[in-house]
């Protein structure tokens, strides 16, 4: 990891400061399962995180945090910035908001579960009859917690207000469902369904930017259009082989988790990079030798 001050952990990302206005983000091969995160790392998983992330960034018209992936100001040995090729980003520091603005295209998931169990906060305002998977009358815009551990929880619009401010509110929510649309329009196009996503935006000089990853398998739920059946479970372009294998090991979800074996690795790394080059059009191959270059 590079010799600057290291400023944060996530469960995938590692955050370090440039100067007094930017962060180096750098997205690692971790993978994470119910809130644990494996010791088993899946090979160029960070590259495609962000390497979506900077596609997406430059088809959104949309003000953003990205600054570059030009890291050799920041006196980075050569070592190091092979090491970072593909996987970090320079970005403008943000006073980000403590909500996720999660927007929903199909009915899955957790807001799945809510709508058979009578609806809440994500459900409340849908229509009777609806099944899994099944694509919903408009985008939702459902915000949730950040929490710091555990689950993010969903949060009513007044919950979410109270938070962020109404002004603030009604400007991320607005952006959250075009930013959705365009994205799955694109996708669409491309043999892909955006079921749901989610966003953050931050302040940046007064004004408020998308921040963070944007549009990855890990903050996303994309669907091969090809296999996706309303009334039934669909498989996604994430961490599925992951948590199918956790499942069937009998793991109980405390920490440690088992290892992963190697079939478990490979099958996770190509979903992922099939969603990258779905997704952008671009070989992986090729995007990773641009990123070294």
């Amino acid at each position: 990891m590079p010799a600057l001050p290291h400023v944060a952990s996530g469960k995938v990302r590692e955050i370090y400061e440039v100067d007094a206005d930017h962060l180096l983000f750098v997205a690692t091969d971790r993978v994470s399962a119910y809130d644990v995160i494996l010791s088993t790392p899946i090979p160029d998983k960070g590259r495609v995180l962000t390497g979506l992330s900077l596609f997406f960034f430059d088809l959104l018209a949309t003000t953003h945090h990205f600054i570059t992936t030009d890291l050799s100001g920041l006196g980075l040995s050569t070592v190091e910035r092979a090491d970072l090729a593909g996987r970090a980003m320079v970005v403008r520091r943000a006073d980000v908001l403590p909500i996720e603005c999660v927007v929903r295209g199909y009915l899955y998931g957790s807001a799945w579960r809510e709508y058979q169990t009578g609806g809440g906060p994500t459900t409340e305002g849908l229509p009777s009859g609806l099944r899994q998977a099944e694509r919903l009358p408009a985008p939702v815009f459902t915000p949730a917690t950040k929490a710091a551990t555990g689950h993010d929880e969903n949060l009513s619009e007044a919950d979410a207000c109270a938070l962020v401010g109404e002004g603030a509110y009604a400007e991320v929510r607005d952006r959250s469902v075009a930013l959705y649309v365009a994205a799955a329009d694109h996708a669409a196009s491309r043999g892909v369904i955006l079921a749901d996503t989610k966003f953050e935006f931050g302040f940046i000089e007064g004004d408020l930017a998308l921040v963070d990853e944007v549009l990855t398998p890990d903050s996303s739920r994309w669907w091969p259009a090809e296999e996706w059946r309303p009334g039934a479970a669909v498989p996604s372009f994430d961490k599925q082989y992951v948590r199918d294998w956790l499942d069937a090991s009998g793991w109980d979800h405390s920490p440690p988790a088992p290892e992963l074996p190697a079939d478990v690795v490979v099958g996770t790394r190509a979903r992922y990079l099939e969603a990258f080059e779905r997704i952008t059009g671009q070989g992986f191959e090729d995007y990773v030798g641009e990123a070294g270059a």
